[in-house]
């Protein structure tokens, strides 16, 4: 129990309280020394401990002492203070709770010896504690209490206090999340997909303590729509991480994703968030070493299915499955797949053309170029004899099929409309013009050479350097291709040449400078 202040003194320890809290910004150290060599910590903490009935006092002393321990030497002093932590954590006082949460945080965060840090932690025992806090309290503790776990985490000893090597720890998030709420086994999943972005170590701890298979708990009963689709979401977060696949692709969670993209009842936007998770997974070189692959083909049959139901008029959900296909393209395996093991590329080809749907036509542009290899490295854009085939199969196709005829029309098209679909535009053909093929339909096409070089055309800087990409993307392809020596495409060769020289910024517009006027003062 901390020493209360004497009643005489606790009015202007109030008011010196409320002036250091009211301080816009954080202080600094030498202005949080000498605020509490004025107002000693104990007196402050004992004034939340003590019984009087001061309106406002809890709230003040807080706030202030938040601003204590938010500069590194408040938070130096907090290693003494693990026993005021403890009973704060405890305490029915929402104010002081939140306190004592952002004083273990702080603890962490600006300690200048982790050990230390950890040290104060198991000493008095805080991490059960933190958890309890973590499942029973509002919005705003359980942010910030997974903040301060994430940081003990990030602690070679402190995720020893989460993960024990010998697997016996007193606190098992697997046993807390099978005896908890539906609110709380979220909470508990949004800290399992924190920690297993921290380190190979607690991801691979997670697994070996079977956590992940709570994920897939959530997902297998989809009686309740909202708590399904906040372990989705929960989910889609940690299968950002770019190690992600390699620990849940030998889980059963793609097979559950699957059913749930399979499964009509569904609402969807769960059904859509699912999508999007698998594309995620498969997003890597890596996943297609990892999975069997009929289980791909299970996927792609099931995003199929979303995109050629024609009473399907959900923009959302042919959007989302849109951009998956999009995810699984950005590799070189996922491409090749795409184009020899499905038919469902033809989807993402067709509606890049189709003026339909603004949102549906631009989630498949920006797809098109993800599987013609924009985002890959520029000696795995190119995919094999057979995959190529079919990629250029179904360009002229869906050409033919088309009011334009040729590719080189339809892409002139795409440049022809508004600015978001033109940039996307410029995308596909950046990623086709490698292709030789393609390479010709655009040079033989004078309208797209004139868009890609016209320094004016956008008026975005994204539009701006979207447009030079792809001029340097043909310039570039030109330059290597036996294309380069027809005498027929010189001019052609000179305009490319000069627009990537002037960069994607200058116009070939003369500057007006400013000039000054004199005006007659009689005038006014």
């Amino acid at each position: 129990m901390e020493p209360s202040p004497a009643p005489g003194e606790l009015g202007a320890m109030l008011q010196a309280a409320r002036d250091f809290a009211s301080y816009p910004g954080l202080h600094s150290d030498d202005t949080v020394r000498q605020f509490l060599e004025r107002c000693p910590l104990p007196k402050l903490l004992g004034a939340l401990q003590s019984e009087a009935d001061v309106p406002g006092m809890v709230e003040t002393v807080t706030e202030c002492l938040d601003k204590v321990f938010s500069s590194r030497y408040g938070a130096s002093l907090l290693p003494s203070y693990g026993a005021f932590i403890q009973t704060g954590l405890l305490t029915d006082s929402k104010d002081i709770r939140k306190l004592a949460c952002k004083a273990v945080l702080h603890l962490l965060d600006k300690a200048e010896d982790g050990a230390a840090a950890v040290e104060t932690v198991v000493q008095h025992n805080l991490y059960p504690v933190l958890i309890n806090c973590l499942i029973e309290g509002d919005e705003e503790i359980s942010s910030i209490i997974l903040d301060a776990v994430k940081r003990l985490a990030e602690i070679p000893k402190g995720a020893e206090i989460i993960f024990p090597p010998d697997g016996q720890g007193s606190v098992q998030l697997g046993k807390v999340a099978s005896q908890s709420s539906s609110l709380a086994r979220i909470r508990i999943l949004s800290l399992i997909a924190k920690l297993f972005t921290v380190s190979s170590y607690t991801a691979t701890a997670i697994r070996d303590s079977n956590l992940l298979s709570i994920f897939e708990d959530e997902i297998k009963d989809r009686r309740d729509m909202l708590k399904t689709l906040s372990a989705l979401e929960v989910l889609y977060e940690l299968v950002e991480h770019p190690h992600s696949n390699v620990f849940l692709l030998k889980t059963n969670l793609l097979q559950l994703i699957i059913d749930v993209i399979n499964d009509s009842s569904a609402e969807s936007v769960i059904r859509s968030r699912a999508a999007l998770i698998s594309g995620r997974l498969l997003s890597s070189a890596d996943a297609f070493t990892a999975i069997d692959h009929s289980c791909v083909t299970n996927l792609l049959a099931a995003i199929d299915k979303i995109l050629k139901t024609e009473e399907n008029q959900n923009t959302d959900e042919i959007e989302s499955a849109l951009e998956t296909l999009g995810l699984i393209g950005t590799t070189t395996q996922g491409a090749h797949f795409l184009l020899t093991s499905s038919n469902v590329a033809r989807h993402v080809v067709e509606a890049s053309f189709d003026r339909q749907g603004r949102g549906r036509q631009l989630a498949a542009l920006h797809a098109f170029g993800s599987i013609c290899g924009v985002d890959r490295q520029e000696d795995q854009m190119k995919l094999d004899g057979q995959a190529e085939e079919h990629l250029k199969r179904l360009v002229y196709t869906t050409a033919a099929n088309s009011s334009k005829l040729t590719p080189s029309a339809l892409l002139l098209s795409i440049l022809q409309q508004d600015p978001d679909i033109r940039i996307a535009g410029y995308r596909v053909i950046s990623g086709l013009v490698v292709r030789e093929w393609c390479l010709r339909e655009v040079c033989m096409n004078s309208e797209i050479i004139k868009f890609v070089t016209d320094p004016t055309m956008e008026t975005t800087k994204l539009g701006m350097e979207a447009r030079y990409n792809c001029c340097v993307a043909i310039n570039k392809s030109l330059s290597s291709s036996h294309l380069v020596h027809e005498k027929s495409l010189s001019e052609l060769i000179g305009k490319l040449s000069d627009a990537v020289r002037r960069g994607p910024y200058l116009s070939e517009r003369k500057r007006v400078e400013a000039r000054p006027v004199v005006v007659p003062a009689e005038r006014f």
